[in-house]
């Protein structure tokens, strides 16, 4: 597995990512799952650039707080930037296996996007787990890859593409498991919601129209593809939308979960 860097180039284009329609609705969602209250002090595992810190911490308010954790010290620099006068807010480098916080110092948690990444991820879940006061909650949101549906000119060639952007993943389908996996660290009254991205145009605000050209960036790297059936297959995708017919589908999850009282 060769994972995605999160370094600077790619925490400039994820703030672009993160300001589309697509992922405003999606952390919405995220909000709305986790239902933080004034007062509560909530963890947010894998805080990227901020988003969701600044704006939980609108709901939780002066009494209460946000404590961010993320092993790219280039996303934690821009998370810091975003919180910026908020006393109440703070920011950890660390992977999500080892987080550096107390024992049930939390009322809540999210998770938004990067247990797929986490080789361990049943670990990381057990940690949020310990860090959650009892009945505290947990919101887990990944994206099962295999969902994904693209129309292309060349499918075969589309396939390679995807099987290759597959490889930056310790859990492609991380969603099929995350059920057995909460279970099995202590977690109950598990839920699960699944939400569809889908579009027929290829333009930056929506979820394909974004995620398209990142999926070509990272496939050009990888042992099965060359660098120009990368470029041919987005130029495949780009032409498809300047003559209207354009389509990508994924199916996001939304799990939630609660710490046993």
């Amino acid at each position: 597995m060769s994972q995605l860097v999160f370094d600077e180039d790619m925490a400039r284009q994820l703030e672009t990512v993160y300001r589309t329609r697509d992922v405003l609705r999606r952390r919405q969602l995220v909000r709305d799952a986790l239902g933080a209250a004034p007062g509560e002090r909530i963890l947010d595992v894998g805080c990227g650039p901020g988003f969701y810190a600044v704006e939980l911490l609108q709901q939780v308010g002066p009494q209460g707080s946000v404590v961010g954790v993320d092993r790219s010290p280039q996303m934690l620099a821009v998370a810091v930037r975003r919180c910026e006068g908020h006393d109440n807010a703070s920011f950890h480098e660390a992977d999500a296996t080892s987080l550096p916080v107390d024992d049930e110092g939390f009322d809540a948690a999210l998770c938004v996007q990067v247990l797929e990444y986490v080789p361990d991820a049943t670990a990381a879940l057990a940690e949020v787990h310990r860090a959650l006061r009892p009945g505290g909650r947990l919101v887990v949101w990944d994206v099962d890859w295999a969902t994904v549906s693209l129309r292309s000119s060349d499918p075969g060639r589309t396939t390679r593409v995807l099987d290759a952007f597959d490889r930056h993943l310790a859990h492609p389908s991380l969603p099929q498991t995350l059920t057995a996996r909460l279970r099995s660290v202590g977690f109950e009254d598990i839920g699960v919601q699944g939400h569809a991205f889908a579009t027929n145009e290829f333009i930056p605000d929506a979820y394909g129209g974004s995620v398209v050209p990142l999926i070509e960036q990272f496939a050009a790297k990888q042992e099965g593809i060359t660098e120009d059936e990368a470029t041919a297959w987005l130029a495949d995708q780009r032409d498809l939308g300047e003559r209207g017919e354009f389509f990508f589908a994924c199916i996001q999850f939304c799990f939630t979960a609660t710490r046993s009282a």
